[in-house]
């Protein structure tokens, strides 16, 4: 990737940077448009067999496309963005047919990944910004300063990392600043070498962690990788009366106490938020560190005196809409694993485990090993049935890996149904798939469209059991219940079905 971006000249090693950190986007290129183009070539009902058996639209296109004789010459990158940057619905997909036409399998795959927002290359975003600085010679946390406040093709960033030009300025008011991340804690080789004295912990909130700026004039709500995402919150923008930039988390917060993840859940990915939707679910921030005190950047201070100017920051601010996340007093790590099991009543219950951060930390972007741990509680557990089976997408299309499953009510006639209660789509190896794909094969019983019924009673079943990490109530689901982060912890081939827990389990535990 760094040589790559050493030879290939500007503008197109910027627009190809902007593909691999997802900073491209074509809205007048929709999946939709794609299909009608290819079906219009060729039968539909021929198509709709080719794409439910590959899974992936892209990769279905690219093999079956019916290429019309005609143009002969690839588009190159630059070619691509400039003329879907410009181009209406129409006119996008009259290029984007002419292209699929100039273009083999392979390169018809790369495009269509490109403009429908798809090319994933095992290539994380941060690693594709290493190899940039690597080009530069410079450390990545100095590009991650400045990145949000450049814009593809990123020819100034380039410049200044091959063309010997001044670093681009960091000082646009309102701009992200990189976040400070942590490693899971291993309990078994982090604590022999930790000293609780050096550590201070916090309850880890069950919200998004999200950047509140407000300086020079600019409020902006920042997700933790740099999303932009103040329209879907006015509510709060409104309460960040201050001057500086706080780091902490996003809740759902009624009179000072944080509801569950599934009501914030019913605000995210919402471009705007009505005035019922805000009532019913009033947006707030609890704070847990501070990256500028006013105009002083305060991330190379001690976390000790960061918090000490977070306190003074918002007390009394923000309306009721902005509260500093409590610190949590302890002696030993034995103490707290008391608290992390059974953790008191109140806001704490709400919380997915523990943050433990050095009092001398800097604030330092990235995953810097030692400085914060967090520590969550073990999922939670619970033996269920196998009811349904979907086959995925991409490498996983020919095989059976979406699983529904549910656990026993009594139906109002007093007899024993099964309910559905959770989906999981991983937590199980290759060879494990592989065998609940022939099982699913062998028990369907029946058929909804690409949805397998499998045979599931008290006398027939698989029973899967799946891990969570909590519940919450859902009039969506027929239990009445929805879990969160599911996933398959183990296949029980040895269990029965009759023997799986009750929906009755489920609802004391969510109780407690």
């Amino acid at each position: 990737m760094r040589d790559f971006l050493g030879l290939t000249p500007d503008p197109d090693r910027g627009w190809a940077l902007a593909a691999l950190t997802g900073a491209l986007s074509f809205p007048a290129a929709k999946p939709g448009a794609i299909r009608a183009a290819v079906e219009a070539r060729m039968d539909a009902t021929l198509f709709a067999w080719s794409y439910d058996y590959v899974g992936d639209l892209a990769e279905t296109v690219a093999l079956v496309w019916p290429a019309a004789p005609g143009p002969n010459r690839a588009p190159d990158l630059s070619e691509v963005v400039e003329t879907l940057s410009r181009s209406s619905r129409t006119q996008a997909q009259n290029r984007i047919e002419t292209w699929l036409d100039a273009l083999d399998p392979t390169g018809r795959w790369a495009l269509l990944k490109l403009i429908t927002g798809g090319l994933r290359v095992g290539l994380s975003a941060r690693l594709a910004k290493q190899a940039a600085a690597d080009l530069g010679g410079v450390p990545v946390s100095d590009l991650e300063e400045i990145w949000h406040a450049q814009s593809p093709p990123y020819e100034a960033l380039f410049a200044w990392l091959v063309g010997g030009a001044e670093k681009p300025a960091t000082a646009a008011p309102g701009r992200f600043r990189p976040v400070m991340l942590a490693h899971a804690l291993d309990e078994q080789t982090d604590f022999v070498k930790l000293d609780p004295a050096d550590y201070a912990a916090e309850w880890k909130w069950d919200g998004i962690r999200v950047q509140a700026v407000s300086e020079g004039g600019e409020r902006r709500l920042y997700s933790r990788t740099g999303d932009l995402i103040s329209g879907s919150f006015p509510d709060l923008l409104t309460a960040l009366d201050f001057e500086g930039v706080i780091d902490g988390e996003l809740l759902i917060l009624r009179d000072g106490a944080a509801a569950s993840f599934g009501e914030l859940q019913q605000r995210l990915n919402r471009k705007t938020a009505d005035a019922g939707m805000i009532a019913a679910r009033p947006a707030g921030l609890r704070a847990y560190d501070l990256l500028m005190d006013g105009s002083e950047d305060v991330r190379a201070l001690p976390f000790a005196e960061r918090r000490a100017r977070l306190e003074r920051l918002i007390t009394g601010r923000g309306g009721g809409r902005i509260d500093l996340s409590p610190l949590v007093d302890f002696s030993s790590w034995d103490e707290l694993a008391e608290l992390r099991t059974d953790p008191p009543p109140g806001d704490a219950l709400m919380a997915e485990g523990f943050m433990l951060k050095r009092w001398d930390s800097t604030y330092l972007a990235g995953r810097p090993k030692g400085p914060w741990f967090k520590w969550k509680r073990d999922p939670y557990l619970t033996d269920a049935v196998l009811m349904y089976a979907q086959r995925g997408h991409g490498r996983r299309s020919s095989f059976y890996s979406d699983f529904t499953f549910g656990v026993w009510r009594e139906d109002d006639a007093g007899r024993r149904a099964l309910t559905p209660v959770g989906k999981a789509y991983f937590g199980f190896t290759d060879e494990e798939l592989k065998a609940l794909d022939a099982y699913v094969r062998d028990h369907t019983v029946a058929r909804f469209g690409p949805v397998r019924q499998v045979q599931a009673e008290d006398g027939e079943g698989l029973v899967l059991e799946v891990a969570f990490e909590g519940l919450q109530r859902s009039s969506r689901h027929k239990s009445g219940l929805a879990m969160r982060f599911p996933r398959i912890h183990r296949i029980r081939w040895d269990k029965p079905a009759s023997e799986a827990d009750d929906l009755s389990s489920l609802e004391r535990l969510l109780s407690r």
